[in-house]
């Protein structure tokens, strides 16, 4: 699929998530990706900061993340596992949603949580893979989501 081979590491810092998805400010929404296991799961950290765009308008006086981009951030991580699974660089391939199923959410996520993005490859192939993210925060479920990407490597960021 990818001419370029994978990648052993076990943790993607901020530069390497960088060259592996295409997303930027204001909308990367992981910090770093731990215990990475390919074909299987990894962990992604967000560190969530008052100064994100979302909070002057969600909501005004209370800011609470909202629910998609928790779901996004989880679908992030699940990229970078993806890339760290079939090899990233020059001609790292894109990652587009298919599906989310079995979205639910248990806890706000406020300015000063540090957000844990457990993904777990359910199915992973060629071009279509799907996941189950869990978000916690301190140990407490904050959102549950079971969701399906599409491996694009004719389109690159």
């Amino acid at each position: 699929m990818s001419d370029i081979a994978p990648n052993p590491a076990t943790e993607a810092d901020l530069a390497t998530i960088m060259k592996i998805i295409p997303h930027r400010y204001p909308f990367l929404l992981v910090d770093k990706v731990r215990d990475v296991v390919a074909r299987e799961s990894a962990v992604g950290i967000k560190n969530v900061t008052f100064n994100e765009p979302h909070f002057q308008g969600h909501f005004p006086g209370a800011p609470i993340m909202p629910g998609v981009t928790i779901v996004e951030a989880m679908a992030q991580t699940a990229a970078v596992l993806v890339g760290m699974t079939i090899g990233y660089g020059e001609k790292a391939p894109l990652v587009y949603f298919m599906s989310i199923d079995k979205a639910k959410f248990r806890r706000k996520v406020v300015p000063g949580d540090v957000l844990e993005l457990h993904v777990k490859v359910l199915r992973g192939s060629t071009k279509i893979w799907k996941f189950e993210g869990t978000a916690m925060v301190e140990g407490q479920v904050a959102a549950q989501a079971e969701f399906a990407a599409m491996i694009d490597a004719s389109a690159t960021a």
